[in-house]
């Protein structure tokens, strides 16, 4: 589809969503639409003898971990990722999640068509933080900003390689690809922690696929995978025990809220993080999670990307099955699941009913 035609489309969008969302509509279409208009087809930029070597091995490299996910999946590849487009910023755009400081919980907007999102992306910083002061300032939430690398438009869009993209090394770049290719071939609607999770799972096992690493790499890359995981485990654990911590106490105010936090940071999650980390020889200065900002939005953030994730090891685990083979059953469980009368989540669906190969 064309820009001309995805412009329309999104006039149409813009029309049927709410006055308070048409501004934010039209910024994002804008947006989209200048990353499209300032993308370089691959052939041309990489026969450009201005552009960096470097750059061009990123953009080749890219176009092979392409080739293998489609070939992998027996799928017919997409034009996504057929050009390029080079950012005059480290950041293609910025989620803003909002929480109440009672809650850890992503305060949710929708859009006609589109769904429901825990966030919302602006591709101005500046318009990130307005956005999230008026959260704060009229609905009294708490915020958390991000900056984001890579992000897929789940088809309204034809997706272009992003410069913001190289900060990564080639693993993390193979990761990162998988990850985005996944939403092309499968994505289920107004249920993003789902969606992040399978996108997180097979993007790693696709890395793992593609570079054929020998036993020891596998071994390396096992245990510290290993320990990610369990970071991430305590984390969402911890993050539901200071829910327990506001449901108890039953705070009256932002500020008794706070204090809530501060008190649980000091007492229970900075020591609990800590000895992870040292028990990996990490010294506080290498401890990812405690260099962060954490509050009722990032933590609700950390759990839209981190809650399935063990569910979906455990559940390929327990059915024995390839890579290919394990989307095949999700794909079937979904279909089965849409045919269902069945009220609630597709995960829900997914987890406590797919346990046996059909």
């Amino acid at each position: 589809m064309d820009v001309s035609i995805k412009a329309m489309s999104l006039i149409v969008l813009m029309l049927l969503s709410s006055c308070a969302k048409m501004g934010y509509l039209y910024e994002q279409g804008t947006g989209q639409l200048s990353l499209l208009t300032s993308a370089k087809k691959n052939t041309e930029l990489l026969s450009d003898p201005s552009i960096s070597p470097e750059i061009k091995e990123k953009v080749q490299k890219i176009g092979e971990y392409k080739d293998f996910f489609y070939k992998y999946y027996g799928k017919d590849p997409s034009q996504i990722y057929d050009k390029t487009t080079l950012l005059e910023r480290e950041a293609v755009s910025y989620l803003v999640i909002t929480s109440p400081w009672s809650k850890i919980e992503a305060h949710k907007e929708c859009f006609v068509f589109m769904g429901c999102f825990p966030y919302l992306g602006f591709y101005s910083l500046d318009s990130a933080k307005k956005y999230a002061k008026r959260m704060e300032s009229e609905h009294d939430y708490v915020t958390y900003i991000r900056p984001v690398y890579a992000y897929s438009t789940l088809g309204y869009f034809t997706d272009t390689i992003l410069s913001s993209f190289f900060v990564f090394d080639d693993f993390e770049l193979s990761e990162l690809i998988f990850h985005e290719l996944f939403h092309t071939v499968f994505f289920i609607k107004n249920e993003v922690n789902l969606n992040e999770s399978l996108a997180n799972y097979f993007g790693k096992e696709m890395a793992v696929e593609y570079f054929k690493l020998d036993y020891q790499k596998q071994q390396e890359l096992s245990q510290k995978r290993h320990f990610q995981e369990k970071m991430g485990l305590r984390i969402v654990e911890l993050a539901k025990e200071l829910q327990h911590r506001y449901n108890n106490s039953g705070p009256k105010s932002r500020e008794e809220a706070k204090n809530i936090l501060e008190n649980f940071m000091n007492e229970r999650f900075n020591g609990d993080i800590l000895a992870l980390c040292e028990s990996q020889s990490k010294s506080a200065q290498d401890c990812s999670p405690l260099k962060r900002e954490w509050n009722n939005a990032s933590f609700a953030a950390y759990m839209t990307y981190e809650g399935d994730s063990e569910q979906i090891s455990k559940l390929r685990q327990s059915l024995g099955l390839s890579l290919s083979e394990f989307l095949s059953y999700i794909q079937k469980k979904y279909e089965e699941f849409q045919k269902s009368t069945k009220e609630g989540s597709f995960s829900s669906f997914l987890f406590n009913k797919g346990h046996e190969k059909t």
